[in-house]
This record gives C-alpha cells, structure tokens and sequence, in this order.
C-alpha cells in the first residue's frame, strides 16, 4: 500500500503507472533535496556507503530514501539505518527491476515536495562526496545532472574493459548523436534531476514500459531534446578488484541494454 502524504493534484498525477510499494518507515521531509538509492541485496555495500555518507555529512543537505527491490540479505536493518541518517525505506512489492523500483521512489519523493532528487546506486562504487555539488547545481537551475568519471577531475577505477569500451564507443556516442548533448558517461545511476522535469507529461515517467534500464537512457535521450538544461559533474567510480558488483549479466544483460538504448535512441519510450 502506498502511505506517502500527497502534496500533488489529482490532474498532476492522473495516468501514472506506480508500481505497488510498502512505506516500511517514513520520518518526514526535512530539507528541498533528498538522495534515493535504490537497492536489492546488496550486503555490506549498502552498510559501507551509508557509514561514508554519515561521515560526509550528507544528510546535512539531503533527506536519504532507500528503495529496495525485495533484498533477502538482512542489509536493511531498521535500527542501522536510523542510525546512519536514512529518513525513509520503501519496499516495492510489484514485479520490476531498477526502473520499477524508480518509479516508485520518484513518486513518493514528489508526493513529499522534494524540488531536487538524487540517486545514487547501493552498492558503494561511486563516491558521495559529491552529493553536495550536485544539489548545488539543482539549486543553480539545472535540470539534470549526470556523473562521470571520465571528465577531467573525474577517476574510473577498475572498471571491467568490456564495459569501459561499451560505454566511450557505443552508449555515450549514440545517445549523444540521438540526443544532441555530448555525454561521456550515460550508464551508472549517479545523477540529479530537478522536479519540474519529472513531472513534464512530455517525458511521463510514470509508464509500465520503464521496467529494467529504460529509464536511465530515456532520461538521457529525452531530457536535452526538450531543452531541459543538463550538464555533467566529474565524480569517482571504483570497481573493487576482482569482483564487479552489478546486476547486469555478461552476455544477456549486456544483449538487453543494447536492445534498450537502441529502442530509446530511434523514439521507441517517446510520449
């Protein structure tokens, strides 16, 4: 059941596609901004991301939501999570992956007034210390913020070769070309987005079709195309050696996020 306060209209919501979602805790809105980190067992990932963001003092800027996708794993501790300044934990109970879960968090982040939203992954590869900076950038007017670790003053630490390749010469060059921004980092989920944007009909977030990795290429695909203002913001993105945590599989996964961002790229999630 969805608990959320609503702060939108019923003519602001009509037609959107949520899916189902559990509020499990919910202290209130505090700041403008808050940061979502969508989640699915990701063990003690999660726990060391959030102990760097209460060292960093994030949630000095931001009202932190987690969104989990189901975990099994005993990460999501009530008590742990309090105690590392997490306001909120939602739980989607609908079929769906990253996109569903998404959907989720972005309509309970609107329906509390939150003019600018963050997400960051669950699983401790980017480093928060650039939150701050991204608000900042919210506030200044932007609309959409997109890490990269690969503009000067950013770092790519061992990111596997396949993906490295994936990402400089067919991810960020096609959804540059289709979009008419040049991206140089289009696949994590580091990234800002200003709540005006989330709410244009013309982008509709809030659709059944946004299940996996849609979204995030969507957004990149749609938001320059509407003239929304985007930049991009040098951040640091460390893969652990001999280990690469991730959801996406070698060979279908990969096989399906090319069929994604193609679809994207030729209007195939176009309102």
């Amino acid at each position: 059941m969805n608990t959320a306060t609503t702060s939108l209209s019923l003519d602001e919501r009509i037609g959107w596609q949520i899916p189902s979602f559990e509020t499990l805790f919910w202290l209130g809105r505090q700041h403008e901004a808050c940061v979502i980190i969508p989640v699915i067992n990701e063990g003690n990932r999660i726990r060391c991301l959030l102990a760097r963001m209460r060292n960093q003092g994030s949630a000095a800027r931001a009202d932190i939501i987690i969104v989990d996708g189901g975990s099994t794993d005993g990460s999501l501790g009530e008590a742990f999570l309090r105690d590392h300044g997490v306001r909120g934990l939602i739980l989607k109970t609908a079929p769906g992956k990253l996109s569903a879960q998404l959907r989720c968090a972005y309509a309970f982040a609107l329906d509390q007034g939150y003019a600018h939203i963050v997400t960051i992954d669950g699983n401790d590869k980017d480093d928060p210390e650039a939150i701050p900076r991204f608000i900042d950038a919210l506030e200044q007017g932007a609309d959409f913020v997109q890490a990269s670790r690969f503009l000067a003053g950013g770092v790519a630490e061992n990111t596997p070769k396949l993906r490295d390749f994936a990402i400089r010469f067919i991810h960020a060059p096609m959804l540059s070309a289709f979009s008419g921004f040049k991206w140089t980092d289009t696949t994590q989920g580091f990234r800002g987005y200003g709540r005006k944007m989330l709410l244009d009909p013309r982008i509709a977030i809030f659709r059944d079709v946004f299940v996996s990795y849609e979204l995030l290429f969507y957004m990149s695909y749609r938001a320059p195309k509407l003239g929304y203002r985007c930049i991009e913001l040098p951040t640091t993105r460390r893969y652990p050696k001999g280990e690469v945590p991730t959801k996406i599989s070698a060979v279908k996964g990969n096989a399906d996020v090319l069929k994604i961002l193609v679809k994207v790229c030729f209007g195939g999630y176009d309102v």
